[in-house]
């Protein structure tokens, strides 16, 4: 098996962390005004989740035996799922690195480049000028795209990313399950998943447009 970019060849895929209180609850009846007019009592709200950007770097080199990528097809599978598991799109750089030969041919070990802002828990001690991040938990699993045959395609990409890249996001509850046999595809199970500390990127990018017009 190998895979190419699907925008050139459109081959498709073969295969401490510091919770900052709000402030006090406003607003929120006692139990006993709960109880005097038969309405139920208001259950406070989980403290918002605090974060901010973070940068970071790594290099990545595939080395597969059952599926074979062209350097782009492998720059954009690594991007896709950076995407995925909240990285920043704003500054998100994935390069083709070392990366030789024919590039519509796959390559032996085709590799990339990353450099890219990921969110970590805001510190207890915080720089007032660091701008923080309301952030949520989202449960995420790769392949996203891809099932059956096509998932069990990737399962050496997903163990590799497992160990490489996964580290450097902020991540709870993480589960790999992966068998990869050399030349032999698995088609059920292939899977990595986990809880990802994200942000909502599109209603922070309006913000700050709304911020810079109002100057």
């Amino acid at each position: 098996m190998w895979k190419s970019s699907r925008r050139k060849l459109g081959t498709p895929a073969l295969a401490a962390a510091a919770a900052v209180s709000l402030g006090a609850w406003v607003g929120v009846p006692s139990l006993a005004a709960a109880a005097d007019d038969g309405a139920p009592a208001a259950q406070p709200a989980a403290p918002a989740e605090f974060a901010v950007w973070t940068q970071k770097e790594v290099q990545f080199t595939y080395m597969g035996f059952t599926t074979h990528y062209t350097c782009d097809g492998l720059r954009e599978d690594i991007r896709d799922m950076l995407l995925q598991l909240g990285a920043r799109k704003s500054d998100l750089k994935v390069t083709e690195e070392p990366c030789s030969g024919n590039p519509d041919r796959p390559n032996p070990f085709p590799g990339v480049k990353i450099k890219m802002s990921v969110l970590q828990p805001a510190p207890a001690q915080l720089s007032p000028d660091t701008p923080l991040v309301e952030a949520h938990w989202k449960a995420v699993k790769l392949p996203y795209r891809e099932t059956g045959i096509n998932a069990a395609g990737q399962c050496e990409l997903l163990e590799q990313f497992n160990h490489t890249i996964m580290p450097l996001f902020t991540t709870r509850n993480l589960d790999l399950h992966a068998t990869c046999v050399p030349h032999q595809l698995e088609p059920l199970g292939t899977k990595l998943q986990a809880e990802v500390l994200v942000t909502d990127q599109k209603k922070a990018a309006a913000k700050q447009a709304s911020a810079a017009e109002a100057r």
